[in-house]
């Protein structure tokens, strides 16, 4: 699949303009941001739709883990905070899809991807919230693996999709501070509480983990994408730093990593961990994840349930238009 995908990449800039692509390939090198109407090779073009794209799904799904806590979150407080986080996913999808327009494609478009399978999202959102605790642990490391995705983001070579991060990485670092806060509480508190959080630990860490892709070597699209610097740092790299970086934290909170393979390496200036269960990465991949259907179902019936809401502001767009050329 890596050799086909690479073979394709050849095949269509063996078509470009050689000048024009030699061009861009030095704006890239030289660290330019390429906008939407510059030439670009088509592969680059299509390579962006696809991760931006995904992305926006990835925010649009993820509103659903956390979307059915909000009523039951244990205080006013707590339901006021956790609507707000959800509300700034949905926002972060828009700026997504906005960055993903400037590239010729349409939302309509990439809805129906995503509606039909053809596209994907994350799958850290094909598992399920079973505890009030689900929500700590989603915000301190689904949102914590995801800064680490995306502040490099910020310095992707294409500038829609730089620029759309540098809001979306400030708000993330918020909603991780407040996965962190609710696991804090939860570890600090009664001995039930503190069981709680440790099961959302023991069942989140591994998923986590998985959030940054396939390993390196059969990570069919990486190579390309940090040429083009879409991609600043490889799926590995990024995995070890969130170890790094969230280990220390477990240990400040006093819950255990469910890892026995896990042990700091004094060589390499960082942890160990064990094997993760790639069968299982490409299970969810395919769909076949714990909530996978429900997601769709659920996405599926909004986008139909808003279809007045669409018709609606589309009708009154084409009024006030009207409207406007007779004034």
């Amino acid at each position: 699949m890596y050799t086909t995908e690479l073979e394709k990449q050849r095949m269509a800039s063996a078509q470009e303009d050689p000048e024009k692509l030699a061009e861009f390939d030095a704006r890239v090198a030289a660290d330019d941001f390429i906008e939407p109407k510059d030439w670009m090779p088509e592969a680059y073009r299509k390579t962006l739709i696809r991760q931006i794209s995904q992305h926006a799904h990835s925010e649009i799904v993820g509103m659903l883990p956390e979307g059915n806590w909000i009523t039951r979150a244990p205080s006013l407080r707590r339901k006021a905070v956790l609507l707000a986080k959800v509300q700034d996913e949905g926002g972060h999808g828009l700026y997504l899809y906005c960055a993903a327009e400037t590239l010729g494609t349409s939302r309509d478009e990439m809805v129906e991807a995503l509606h039909s399978g053809r596209a994907k999202y994350s799958t850290i959102f094909n598992y399920p919230t079973l505890t009030w605790a689900d929500i700590g642990a989603i915000g301190w490391l689904v949102d914590g693996a995801a800064i680490m995705n995306q502040v490099p983001l910020q310095r992707t070579s294409y500038g829609p999709y730089a620029r759309a991060m540098v809001r979306i990485c400030k708000e993330e670092s918020f909603h991780q501070r407040q996965g962190f806060e609710i696991m804090m509480t939860l570890a600090n508190g009664t001995a039930e509480q503190k069981r709680m959080a440790q099961d959302a630990l023991n069942r989140w860490w591994w998923p986590s983990l998985m959030m940054f892709g396939p390993p390196d070597d059969n990570s069919p699209n990486s190579a390309q994408s940090m040429r083009w610097r879409i991609k600043r740092e490889t799926n590995d790299e990024i995995r070890q730093r969130f170890v790094d970086a969230t280990v220390p934290q477990a240990e400040a909170l006093g819950l255990t990593v469910p890892d026995a393979d896990l042990k700091w390496n004094e060589a390499k200036g960082g942890y160990d961990f064990g094997a993760i269960d790639w069968e299982e990465f490409y299970a969810v991949v395919r769909g076949e994840g714990p909530v996978a259907k429900e997601r769709m179902k659920a996405r599926t019936k909004a986008w139909e349930d808003g279809a007045w809401v669409r018709e609606a502001a589309l009708a009154h767009a084409a009024k006030r238009a009207q409207r406007m050329a007779a004034e």
